[in-house]
């Protein structure tokens, strides 16, 4: 692997802190990435801030540092653009932290796609094929959190933003010169938004599978443990698989146990668990047979596609691959048939055709088409969309 020989500064006292902090003021975009721990708790224990320009790179240690807030005023200083790859979970720990998600941004896993790269690129991937440099991932499994942290460690750490650096500015010339870049804000500020980083324990039972096969009565008591569940391992700082897995929540719902003894009975389910917690969750499921479980969503529901669902199907497509070819994208970046899909039976609001670039090159004829506003048509050979 090549290696950028950078002077790397290790931020651990209040003074390299406060100088850190100037430099970041002169900034017009930082790199930033960081490095944490969270297979023993709920809340990911933040163990390492990496931030780079062209110009200096810097690994900051808030296990040595007992007061970030100048750091943060840098860094949410929204005259600087803040890049990460991927930032959905760097971006958790500074909403964390400090209540708030720093703007602007950009990332280039959600950028990557706009140059003909393949949905949600891994970060490795792009240093290879923009930098031609093999990172090495022989600390991606190191403990953050020890101290001293090795030299081989630190330059690790530091490697992800040096890189991304580089990377940043790469894909902004190309962006520019395909007059692409402005395609992506609304899709970066959507990243900024705090809903995205919060969990609300009465909505946990969303990320459960499985769920559109159960009774109404199985489905509320899912949804009641799996609240309890997500307050639980908040309050504790526990990760909530430690609690019950997901399997251990849907057996519990078939089986409905309404002793300690019956529930001890459940495969899979610790000793510890049922002493701790045995009683109360047996009144919780007391509690959710008598009460109506929130309705699934129709997106939950099993849709069963007919042949005319098929062809109007068929006829999205089309409109995404004639798009995509203008754009020099492979179609299965713009949209998928999964994606399609959720548009016609209006499943998810959340669907990338109806945000961002992708709503922008596709998503608003693909809801014109649905809706009758638009039709299909040929043309000198072609297929192409007119008004009604």
């Amino acid at each position: 692997m090549t290696t950028i020989m950078t002077e790397i500064q290790y931020i651990d006292s209040q003074n390299s802190l406060d100088a850190l902090c100037g430099e970041i003021q002169k900034a017009s975009w930082l790199a930033l990435d960081t490095e944490f721990l969270r297979e023993k708790t709920y809340y990911p224990k933040f163990c390492l801030l990496q931030i780079a320009t062209p110009d200096w790179v810097a690994c900051v240690d808030p296990i040595a540092l007992t007061n970030l807030d100048k750091l943060f005023s840098a860094i949410y200083n929204p005259a600087i653009v803040k890049v990460f790859h991927s930032c959905h979970q760097d971006l958790e720990i500074f909403y964390q932290l400090t209540g708030k998600v720093p703007g602007p941004l950009f990332d280039t896993q959600v950028a990557a796609p706009l140059l003909g790269y393949q949905d949600n690129p891994g970060y490795a991937m792009l240093v290879s094929s923009l930098l031609n440099v093999n990172l090495n991932k022989a600390h991606t499994r190191a403990d953050w959190s020890k101290r001293p942290l090795t030299q081989a460690e630190i330059q690790y750490a530091a490697d992800d933003v040096i890189y991304l650096c580089q990377i940043y500015q790469i894909m902004l010339e190309k962006l520019t010169a395909l007059g692409r870049a402005d395609w992506l804000k609304q899709d970066f500020s959507e990243l900024e938004n705090p809903n995205n980083y919060q969990v609300e324990p009465h909505s946990a039972w969303l990320k459960i599978r499985g769920k559109n096969k159960l009774t109404a009565r199985q489905l509320s008591i899912v949804q009641t443990l799996a609240e309890w569940r997500e307050i639980t391992a908040q309050a504790e700082n526990r990760p909530k698989t430690w609690l019950l897995r997901d399997e251990l929540i849907f057996d519990m719902a078939k089986l409905q146990p309404e002793t300690t003894i019956s529930l001890a009975a459940i495969r899979g389910i610790s000793e510890r668990t049922v002493q701790r917690y045995g009683r109360k969750l047996c009144e919780l499921i007391a509690e959710a047979k008598n009460r109506e479980p929130i309705a699934l969503k129709e997106k939950d529901r099993s849709n069963k596609k007919s042949q005319q669902h098929e062809a109007i199907l068929d006829i999205l497509t089309a409109l995404v691959r004639i798009r995509a070819e203008e754009n020099a994208l492979n179609p299965t970046i713009l949209a998928s048939r999964k994606d399609l899909e959720s548009l016609l039976f209006n499943e998810d609001e959340d669907c990338p055709l109806l945000h961002g670039w992708r709503y922008t090159m596709a998503g608003k004829e693909l809801v014109g088409l649905l809706h009758g506003d638009l039709l299909f048509g040929i043309q000198d050979e072609k297929l192409k969309v007119i008004g009604r």
